[in-house]
C-alpha cells in the first residue's frame, strides 16, 4: 500500500516529535523530582510544512523552556487538565483556512494525556487555547 504525500509528512511528524518526547517523558530526573505535570507540546502548520515542539513542566520551573509557562500551566490548572476547555483568549479571527494542529502527550496530575485538535487557522488556535500552544 503506498502513503500519499500528507499521509507520509504526518507519519515523519509523528515520528519527529515522539522522538523528541521520549527522551524528556522517560528521563530519570523526570521522575525523580515527582513533578505532577510533564507534556510535550507540538504546533504544525497545514500539511506538517512546519512542526515545532516544546516541554511543559507544572508547575513552572525557571529551568523551562516554555516562554509563558506559568500562564500555560494556570491555564490548564483552570481547565482541569481538560484541553477541550482550556480559558483561551477569545477574540475575533479572519474567515481564511490555513489549518494548524496541536498535540498533548505526556501526563497532567499523573493522568496521561494525549489530546489532538485541528483549528482552522493560528488565530482561532490562539483564541481557543490561550498560552498553553504560545511558543
Amino acid at each position: 500500500m503506498i502513503l500519499s504525500t500528507v499521509a507520509r509528512r504526518l507519519a515523519a511528524a509523528s515520528l519527529t516529535a515522539a522522538a523528541l518526547a521520549a527522551p524528556l517523558l522517560m528521563s530519570p530526573t523526570a521522575h525523580a523530582d515527582s513533578r505532577e505535570t510533564l507534556l510535550f507540546l507540538t504546533v504544525s502548520g497545514s500539511e506538517n510544512t512546519w512542526i515545532r515542539g516544546i516541554a511543559l513542566e507544572c508547575p513552572a520551573t525557571s529551568q523551562g523552556h516554555h516562554p509563558r509557562a506559568a500562564e500555560a500551566c494556570a491555564a490548564l490548572d483552570e481547565a482541569g487538565g481538560d484541553f477541550d476547555t482550556l480559558p483561551g483568549d477569545p477574540h475575533l479571527c479572519p474567515l481564511f483556512h490555513d489549518p494548524v494542529t496541536v498535540t498533548a502527550k505526556g501526563t497532567y496530575n499523573s493522568d496521561t494525556v494525549d489530546w489532538q485538535r485541528t483549528y482552522p487557522n493560528a488565530c482561532a488556535m490562539e483564541a481557543a487555547a490561550g498560552p498553553v500552544f504560545a511558543f
